[in-house]
């Protein structure tokens, strides 16, 4: 019963961060974080085209990124499960990589800008590797690299949480958003990393269960 509210729970943050970057779409002008930026950034075409890139494909892979993880979808619906993987997988891809981009004018300077670089290069080769690996029929080690991609992905959600807790603890936002930059997606790497290893602790219990013919 705890396992599966914490997957609806889980599905449910991902959709509605998922489609946050409606309220850019739908919005003309500064808003949300873009109330924030200098006039002479927003003016830039390649900053626009690379947030609006990194937000529409981000939204895109946390959508439907959850979605693969059914169990019941990848034995039963498995083209099902391939096609959305190849739409979460260039999704991933472009945004990380315009993600990277805007990361190098985050707010609150070097370090906060460091840290959603770190998180854009990860996300980028852990998807690259996964998509590398399901090519050479490398399913396990596909599976554990789709966990840390989608690890890196859900820092979207992480991010939203963190902040404004962390304002309400240190009563600065600016101190609050040089740590969120971290704290949005190392824990969740350290989360994915235990779900991995208790997912090969577990198969190797039950295969230590198979009689012997």
């Amino acid at each position: 019963m705890k396992k599966k509210i914490f997957q609806l729970l889980f599905a449910v943050l991902a959709v509605l961060i998922g489609l946050y970057p409606l309220k850019y779409l739908l919005n003309h002008g500064k808003t949300g974080i873009l109330s924030g930026k200098p006039d002479w950034l927003l003016h830039s075409e390649i900053w626009q085209f690379s947030f609006y890139s990194h937000i529409v494909f981000g939204g895109v892979a946390l959508l439907i990124g959850w979605i693969q993880f059914n169990e019941k979808l990848r034995h039963n619906k498995p083209r099902i499960h391939q096609f959305i993987g190849k739409i979460y997988v260039v999704s991933a891809l472009l945004s990380s990589f315009s993600g990277f981009y805007i990361a190098l004018f985050a707010d609150q300077g070097l370090w906060a800008s460091l840290g959603f670089c770190c998180l854009a290069i990860i996300w980028f080769c852990v998807t690259l590797i996964a998509y590398l690996t399901i090519r050479k029929k490398q399913i396990l080690k596909h599976q554990h690299m789709m966990i840390y991609s989608y690890a890196a992905c859900f820092a979207a959600v992480t991010l939203r949480i963190w902040l404004p807790v962390l304002i309400v603890i240190i009563g600065h936002y600016g101190t609050a958003y040089l740590m969120v930059a971290w704290l949005s997606w190392i824990p969740n790497l350290f989360v994915a990393h235990f779900i991995i290893i208790k997912g090969e602790v577990l198969h190797e219990g039950e295969t230590r269960q198979v009689p012997a013919n």
